[in-house]
């Protein structure tokens, strides 16, 4: 492994003129433009600059699409991970996971192509979740007189308007009776109405109450308890009232990715999932060792998803695709432990891959490359999964090198539906919309 005092300078040939080719988006047969070079070796440092204006790698091959010109124009866009927060949509994958390495739950339907840009934040439910779970039963004895007699006026209060609209409810039905019959109408018959809502079926019993009172109730009576001698009158005498929100605690702030990602799963769980970091380049002894089951997944998914006949994905074309790469492994005393280069991060399910992500880890960023995987396992939104695993990823790399902060998600492209995800996970990094132009 190279020294990061002793590194030999990048080689690079580059191509002149520009690259004609066709558009695996739109599929024009020579839409798609780009300048190219062939880089013979290159330092991180200097791909990192290269990606920071625009360019990208596929295997050896670095290119940067001409955007004024090319068809599909194919932006850099990143993430901040030390800000991104998960989504509904991001929670419900990793959900989606959880439940089938817990019991081996399917999920019904495939989302790896759902946006995953939420508009909408979680509801708020955890008031009635708590509420639910306490089972709270309130004893007018224990509270002060004070509190008891404002608690029997709001009942008294809900008792007459209840009361007052059954009046107008059955004025109602007599009238609906007088225009429907031929005769007298009865006077003692009600005509049965729906009921209104947060009344229930039964309109004899009292309305039911508000999560908001409730709560409110819990607060007096958890006063009450803690001094029966008259806590809640000290708190009038003063002309203070007792604060109904307190600050939140650890126990009620949102999860983290980390949190969600990995819960702890029991001793009798259906599956197992562990990811291996691997380096690709050189080629590590235990990437050598996975390398035939690796490209076999790769296969799989290369005719299932892209529909390619079975002769196209050989082993040299996955060679030269994902495990070549131009970058020198580097390894500073202040970087990672793993390093800098290029790895393939491996999805093992019961003791077989089921996923690769392939990655370069650089000094200021995580940067993918690529990810394929079985499909077979394509109701689990892998596509999805393993972009939150890579921001968790990018965040331990942040505690190991404060310099690395970013995570790289490829190229975006607008008219391509099934990138809509990626556009969702770095909104939900920063609130700048705008994605970074390659110029």
């Amino acid at each position: 492994m190279a020294s990061w005092n002793a590194l030999s300078p990048s080689i690079v040939e580059y191509f002149e003129g520009e690259d004609f080719y066709r558009c695996g988006y739109c599929k024009n047969e020579s839409g798609s433009r780009s300048h190219g070079m062939w880089a013979h070796s290159m330092t991180v440092r200097d791909y990192q600059d290269l990606i920071d204006r625009g360019w990208r790698r596929s295997g050896k091959y670095v290119y940067k699409p001409v955007m004024n010109q090319t068809c599909c124009p194919q932006y850099t866009i990143r993430c901040h991970p030390l800000k991104f927060q998960p989504s509904k949509s991001h929670k419900k994958v990793l959900k989606k996971m959880l439940k089938f390495l817990v019991k081996g739950e399917v999920s019904k339907g495939n989302c790896e192509d759902e946006p995953m840009d939420s508009a909408m934040e979680d509801a708020v439910t955890g008031d009635f979740a708590l509420i639910n779970k306490l089972d709270i039963k309130c004893d007018l004895k224990t509270l002060g007189d004070d509190l008891k007699e404002s608690l029997e006026s709001e009942v008294k209060k809900k008792e007459k308007t209840s009361k007052k609209e059954d009046s107008k409810e059955l004025i109602n039905s007599q009238a609906i009776e007088e225009k429907l019959g031929s005769g007298e109408p009865s006077h003692s018959i009600k005509v049965h109405v729906v009921p209104k809502p947060g009344k229930g079926a039964d309109l004899s019993k009292p309305p039911c109450r508000k999560a908001k009172e409730i709560r409110k109730e819990r607060k007096r009576l958890k006063l009450m308890q803690q001094n029966p001698d008259g806590a809640f009158e000290s708190f009038q005498a003063q002309g203070q009232t007792p604060s109904l929100f307190p600050s939140k605690t650890k126990s009620n702030q949102p999860k983290s990715l980390e949190d969600l990602i990995f819960e702890s799963l029991p001793e009798n769980a259906s599956h197992k999932l562990e990811v291996r970091v691997v380096r690709s380049s050189p080629p590590s002894p235990q990437f050598k060792a996975t390398f035939q089951e690796s490209y076999q997944v790769y296969k799989r998914y290369q005719m299932v998803i892209h529909k390619d006949p079975p002769d196209k994905p050989t082993v040299s074309q996955f060679t030269r695709f994902l495990c070549s790469s131009p970058l020198e492994a580097e390894n500073p005393p202040n970087g990672p432990e793993c390093g800098y280069g290029s790895f393939h991060q491996q999805y093992w399910l019961d003791g077989k891959i089921i996923a690769v992500g392939v990655i370069d880890i650089l000094p200021h960023c995580v940067s993918s490359v690529y990810l394929y995987y079985d499909p077979g396992y394509s109701f689990l939104s892998l596509g999805v999964y393993s972009a939150l695993r890579e921001i968790a990823f990018a965040r331990q790399l942040h505690e190991q090198t404060s310099q690395l902060c970013y995570y790289y998600m490829g190229f975006y492209i607008h008219s391509c539906a099934k990138m809509k995800y990626k556009y969702g996970l770095k909104l939900k990094s920063e609130k700048n919309t705008l994605v970074y132009s390659t110029g």
